[in-house]
């Protein structure tokens, strides 16, 4: 059966940071561009950005792309590729300025200049001491970034298809991109996109954990959908528990409020980060904040009735600081933990909050794949930027404000590669015959399941399987029996069945389809964190404690056929700057 097909020089599926920035790219350049979106861009997961974004601007003293690697480096637990690392340090500051001449309302210095805050992980001359080098608009910096971009887009006339999901890739024989199935959610009605080049940007894929800082979006529909055309997926076992979730709600309270000033509590009052980390104190990278917060708690110094949280204090700052810097945390501190910051501390855990692995990509944005000898064989017509890539400059834990220079830098980037990829490649491509078969079969499932299963009680299990197996700690017995687990739920969401077989307006529909691109990660990350035999960054081992140089320094990559593991070196060697060689982690 043949879709009705709408054609376009390129292709971007997901409308946030990295999308927008890479669909400006293309259409500044002239380009007919279409850009797929569940949701109104605005209103994309990069909106939830609060603290800012990473770049050595030096405007509150001295900085240097050169301190920003080595920090992200060391962050990344010496898994990151050094030569992407580079790449995005040194091009953060540039692309911080285009932002700001798009009209992005970044918060000021009395001389005019950007204002920076210290964010964790982030130091001085190779971590001497704490820098202010995240550039932010109070603690809305995501929710400015989105506006802006947009608003550039409209300008650029780029093509929006709001509330549309993609369903699948669409591959010829030689292996080449030609663009994406899609359906219209209002509708129900399935459209094929034919595209010279096609661009992933559709965010992380947290919900497949029971407590996530992450919107009811972010389902993963990027990996799934290359997951089930054959491209491996990158280092699926490390995930970061962000330090601060509001407790029982999950909601997200930025790193910025300790790079402001605030601190963190057990039970006792007593500011236990000093023990961890003497030197960054609560500013200390992501991972290692999490694990301390866990251990107090593990411990018995959690806070409330049931010991199991951890104190955010704040109110020292004063309320003129807390309005100007962090309005947004108060009133989500209000809303969500019935407390006001200006008087009472801010109840928290530890939350998934961020994938690491992703897709597999070069800095230029292109999708890179084993083949042979060679580790890194370019998918033609295929780039991924932003959460759902892994390019890797994360490696094994992210630094905090990173997630926003990724957005920009290589959504940037990838969009000049498409062009040039373009300029090289005149013309679309022939569709293949079958080019929509996987997308029916799927739908026809769906649509003839009888007798199956509840998406809602699939999902939940799946989730509860994820949070009670690859959490903040790992232990050996409960990763072989989560692995057990997750694949017995992957075959319940073949089972999943719809109840309401309309087209229009069924989220059932979409849900279910979230669900089988959500399985394809939570597989992924199980399987992949059950082999991964050490501890390195996110990913922390009871039964190997320490980080294993000799034989884990090196990516993980999953394929879907048979949960098949494969390896590839890290990239150590930097584009122009000397190596930074593995050594001990302490802050």
């Amino acid at each position: 059966m043949a879709l009705p097909t709408r054609k376009f020089d390129a292709v971007v599926v997901g409308a946030g940071g990295a999308g927008l920035r890479a669909a400006l790219q293309l259409s500044e350049a002239g380009l007919k561009v279409g850009v797929l979106s569940k949701v109104f861009p605005t209103r994309s997961h990069t909106v939830a950005a609060q603290g800012g974004i990473g770049a050595s601007l030096g405007n509150m003293g001295d900085d240097s792309w050169l301190w920003h690697m080595y920090d992200t480096v060391k962050g990344s637990d010496y898994l990151g590729d050094q030569d992407a690392i580079e790449f995005m340090c040194r091009m953060a500051p540039e692309v911080v300025y285009e932002l700001e001449h798009f009209g992005m309302p970044f918060d000021r210095n009395n001389d005019g200049t950007v204002y920076q805050r210290p964010f964790g992980g982030h130091s001085q001359n190779f971590g001497e001491r704490p820098v202010q080098r995240s550039c932010c608009a109070a603690d809305r910096t995501g929710h400015a970034m989105l506006h802006t971009l947009y608003q550039r887009n409209v300008r650029a006339n780029t093509v929006f298809f709001v509330e549309w999901m993609a369903l699948d890739l669409v591959r010829d024989a030689s292996g080449q991109v030609l663009g994406v199935t899609a359906m219209e959610m209002e509708t129900g009605e399935v459209w094929m996109f034919h595209a010279r080049a096609t661009l992933f940007a559709t965010g992380g894929a947290g919900r497949i954990f029971a407590a996530s800082t992450n919107a009811f979006i972010n389902t993963g529909d990027g990996l799934g959908m290359a997951a089930r055309a054959g491209i491996p997926l990158e280092d699926m076992e490390f995930w970061q528990f962000h330090p601060t979730g509001v407790a029982g709600a999950g909601v997200l309270i930025t790193e910025g409020v300790r790079g402001e000033g605030g601190y963190l509590l057990n039970k006792d009052g007593e500011r236990f980060m000093e023990r961890y980390a003497p030197t960054m104190k609560d500013l200390a990278s992501r991972d290692v904040v999490s694990r301390a917060m866990a251990t107090e708690i593990k411990e018995g110094r959690g806070c409330g009735k049931d010991a199991d949280y951890i104190l955010l204090k704040l109110d020292h700052l004063g309320v003129d600081v807390i309005e100007k810097r962090l309005p947004g945390i108060r009133e989500i501190a209000k809303k969500f933990a019935n407390v006001d910051p200006v008087r009472d501390p801010i109840p928290v855990v530890p939350t998934c909050h961020y994938q690491m692995g992703g897709i597999p990509t070069n800095y230029h944005g292109e999708v890179v794949v084993p083949a042979g000898d060679d580790p890194a064989v370019v998918v033609p017509g295929f780039y991924a930027a932003g959460e759902c890539a892994c390019a890797s400059v994360h490696g094994a834990n992210r630094l905090g404000t990173n997630s926003l220079t990724d957005l920009l830098v290589f959504g940037k980037a990838s969009g000049n590669r498409v062009i040039e990829f373009l300029r090289e490649n005149p013309g679309h491509k022939d569709l293949p015959a079958d080019a929509a078969e996987r997308t029916l079969a799927r739908l026809a499932r769906l649509d003839g399941q009888t007798g199956g299963e509840s998406v809602h009680e699939v999902g939940a299990a799946m989730r509860r399987t994820m949070q009670a197996h690859c959490g903040v700690f790992r232990f050996p017995d409960m990763l072989t029996e989560g692995v057990e687990q997750i694949r017995a739920v992957s075959e319940r969401v073949k089972r999943t069945e719809i109840k309401d077989k309309s087209r229009t307006f069924n989220t059932a529909r979409v849900e279910a389809l979230e669900l089988e691109n959500l399985i394809e990660v939570a597989r992924a990350t199980m399987v992949s964190a059950e082999a991964r035999q050490e501890s390195r960054g996110a990913h922390d081992r009871a039964d190997h404690h320490q980080r294993d140089d000799v034989n884990w320094l090196k990516h993980t990559l999953w394929y879907r056929d048979d949960d098949r593991l494969d390896y590839k070196p890290v990239k150590m060697k930097p584009l122009t700057a000397e190596t930074f060689e593995p050594k001990v982690r302490s802050y």
